[in-house]
């Protein structure tokens, strides 16, 4: 795999929710986003409800436990869409992907839903082989990659000591939570959540704490994002609302979310338009690992 000229090949992307976003633009995705996650805690997953999915960043360790910390078990019969991953450097929109494809009623634009419709019944693989051949999509792809772009080379080709970073989501389906890995054979099925409180991001949580423990302590090899509804439009609403009924104090708290959202957007924006986006980090996820 490593062996794609250069027109062909998918480049390294960024652990930045501006590409992401962007990339949803490509994609014509409405009504999502993607948010930074810097904790696990319940008040900073309820700040971004409702959360549809979560991608986490990790440093791939080879010989690693292929289920991430020993839990789960492969679903060879999942019934929602999964692909595998066929190429190097494409684990961060096919992670979208899985994403966004086991969303209820997500509304994204005619080019991928006729390519979801037309990978219905094929095998995880093929349908892996099918998107990463797709040009428009490896095109959108790499128009978002800048020069400092976060290494994922050697992941599912000849493996090296050098370090390198994977892209895998998290999601529920069908009353359990999944971990969606491109590099792995199968779904993992992680078991059922409690509706109730904080539902399946709770479930979520452990996983990835589980799976933060097999780490070295005070390791910084990761990066959480959620993807979740764009809160923009329901404000909005709750604006007018407010506005209408005369209820100025309501209106002013309302304005002030507002302003913060729109602040993120413009950060983003700004990211996106530079011609070199200063590399981020790979951040420390705070959380009380048990």
């Amino acid at each position: 795999m490593a062996d794609y000229d250069e027109e062909s090949s998918w480049k390294l992307f960024e652990s930045d929710p501006a590409c992401f976003n962007e990339l949803f633009t490509a994609l014509d995705v409405k009504g999502l986003l993607v948010d930074d996650l810097w904790s696990l805690d319940e008040a900073s997953l309820t700040a971004l409800k409702p959360v549809h999915a979560l991608i986490f960043l990790f440093k791939w360790v080879g010989g690693a436990d292929e289920k991430g910390g020993g839990a789960g078990s492969y679903d060879e019969e999942f019934p929602g869409f999964f692909m595998r991953q066929v190429v190097n450097n494409a684990c961060a929109t096919i992670a979208v992907l899985n994403g966004l494809c086991n969303i209820p009623d997500v509304q994204m634009g005619t080019e991928l839903t006729q390519l979801v419709s037309f990978s219905d019944g094929l095998d995880f693989e093929t349908r892996g082989e099918v998107f990463t051949s797709s040009d428009w999509l490896r095109t959108a792809h790499n128009s978002l990659i800048p020069p400092s772009a976060i290494s994922l080379s050697n992941l599912g080709g000849q493996k090296t000591s050098e370090d390198a970073y994977h892209f895998v989501v998290y999601l529920p389906v069908l009353g359990s939570v999944y971990e969606l890995d491109g590099l792995k054979t199968a779904p993992v099925n992680h078991g059922g959540y409690n509706e109730q409180g904080e539902g399946w991001t709770a479930k979520a949580r452990e996983i990835i704490e589980n799976r933060i423990s097999t780490y070295p302590p005070g390791s910084l090899h990761f990066n959480l994002m959620a993807i979740r509804a764009d809160p923009l439009p329901h404000l909005q609403s709750r604006l007018d609302a407010a506005t209408t009924t005369g209820d100025s104090s309501t209106a002013a708290e309302i304005m002030e979310q507002i302003a913060i959202e729109q602040e993120k957007r413009d950060q983003w924006a700004v990211s996106i338009r530079c011609t070199s986006l200063v590399h981020r980090p790979n951040l420390s996820i705070s959380a009380s690992v048990r």
